[in-house]
């Protein structure tokens, strides 16, 4: 019976020694973040609109503006200074909106310039060393898988997926519902609602799987399908002659019909077919 007393106060003792350690470890933890938050300007600088994840906790510097409910896990790099060589110690600005998620090691920097910001929408995931660069722009509910990298003034539209190992070069745009595939280079702009794979990249197809998933209605696929085909199938075709001819077809007053012909119009790079 003494034993089994004894063994039970050793028990109750190295229980309550683990609950000081984590005691001790969440006092570290609020200390940190005190100093994580004195780095950034929060839209409402409380705990429960960032949340940090883990130990040790992310580095957040600079002229960051951050939304409410972003998630930051260790070691992620938020408003870091650009690495552009002409940055010339100006004041340059990150602004990252809400519900972002960005996990471990990612790297996220600031403008080079004060009146071009990176920035940063809202919903998107950032996975472990994903890259972006200065006065990139980023809109909605984009995923950038592990290793993604996105040069500087790259501007990506909404729903667009970033696969491993990829990189966009600087000053190109990624259209809306596309997706690039793992492993590929991109170095001229992706147009919307496609897929673009390979190096350097080429267009394989619209994102049809995609755009089912995110609602698109069967008669929007088919319209886009009957543009891809128009656009991208004859390669050796002049593209300003093939978006002449494709502005007289049926299928050019669907809305995201015309989007990709926008896009493609307003390409300053040239874009990948």
């Amino acid at each position: 019976m003494q034993h089994a007393i004894g063994r039970m106060k050793q028990l109750n003792g190295e229980t309550l020694g683990q609950l000081q350690y984590r005691a001790c470890i969440r006092q570290l933890q609020e200390a940190l973040f005190a100093v994580v938050l004195a780095h950034a300007r929060c839209a409402n600088a409380a705990k429960g609109n960032v949340v940090v994840k883990g130990m040790p906790t992310p580095v957040i510097d600079g002229h960051t503006t951050i939304g409410k409910d972003n998630i930051f896990f260790p070691f992620a790099a938020i408003g870091q200074l650009t690495q552009d060589l002409k940055y010339k110690n100006e004041p340059t600005y990150l602004i990252i909106g809400d519900r972002n998620t960005f996990r471990e090691n990612c790297t996220i920097h600031r403008s080079t310039q004060p009146d071009t910001p990176t920035t940063i929408g809202d919903d998107n995931l950032f996975l472990c060393y994903s890259h972006v660069a200065h006065d990139c722009v980023i809109g909605n509910h984009c995923i950038f898988s592990n290793n993604a990298a996105l040069a500087g003034h790259v501007e990506v539209e909404d729903h667009v997926i970033v696969s491993g190992l990829s990189g966009v070069h600087q000053f190109c745009r990624v259209g809306a519902h596309s997706i690039i595939g793992g492993f590929t280079k991109v170095v001229k702009d992706v147009p919307p609602f496609t897929i673009a794979d390979g190096n350097p990249a080429v267009i394989r197809g619209v994102n049809q799987i995609g755009l089912q998933r995110r609602g698109f209605a069967n008669e929007d696929v088919s319209f886009l399908r009957r543009a891809y085909k128009r656009v991208f199938l004859k390669k050796e075709r002049n593209l300003s002659e093939v978006i002449a001819e494709l502005k007289e077809a049926d299928c050019a007053t669907n809305e995201h019909v015309q989007h990709l012909i926008s896009f493609i119009e307003a390409s300053e790079r040239g874009i990948t077919r």
